[in-house]
């Protein structure tokens, strides 16, 4: 699955961290290794509802990640996954699958949250197909995700109105 990370904030497309962009294909852990680890998972295997720990390092690409039981730590949840349309468009390039991403995941927010992006202490960022994945015919989905400004999080955040 290549996928690029992208952070989307109020209104447009933003640097939660500066550490949220992340073009994700390839071999490359993104998360280290504890003895607190979750499950690694293909990217391809995320699923709403699924909450990830965040990199202890940024990759250029990666195809893993961490993902945890949402009562241990964590700082990203899936809150849905959107499939670009038209799926057998050209690959549309990276400002177009932001663009599009904003808006997909804006429109998925307050059906998993309770509570109008706007008017919500969260944030979210994203996962996007990669020119590479794309052209291979791998991915053409955009996997929305949840998450703060740094605090971690110990439930999930889906219907808690935060």
């Amino acid at each position: 699955m290549g996928l690029d990370r992208r952070a989307g904030r109020r209104g447009g497309v933003a640097a939660l961290a500066g550490a949220l962009v992340l073009p994700l294909l390839g071999g490359c852990a993104w998360f280290g290794g504890d003895e607190d680890t979750g499950d690694m998972v293909e990217v391809f295997d995320l699923a709403v509802g699924d909450c990830l720990r965040t990199p202890a390092e940024v990759t250029a690409e990666l195809t893993e990640v961490e993902r945890v039981s949402c009562e241990r730590e964590h700082t990203l949840e899936v809150f849905a996954v959107a499939g670009y349309e038209p799926a057998d468009a050209d690959f549309p390039g990276d400002a177009q699958l932001a663009a599009y991403a904003d808006g997909a995941c804006v429109a998925e927010f307050e059906g998993y949250i309770g509570v109008d992006y706007r008017d919500s202490d969260l944030f979210f960022t994203y996962l996007l197909p990669s020119a590479r994945g794309w052209s291979q015919g791998e991915d053409r989905d955009i996997t929305c995700l949840v998450t703060t400004t740094g605090a971690q999080l110990t439930a999930s955040v889906r219907g808690t109105q935060a």
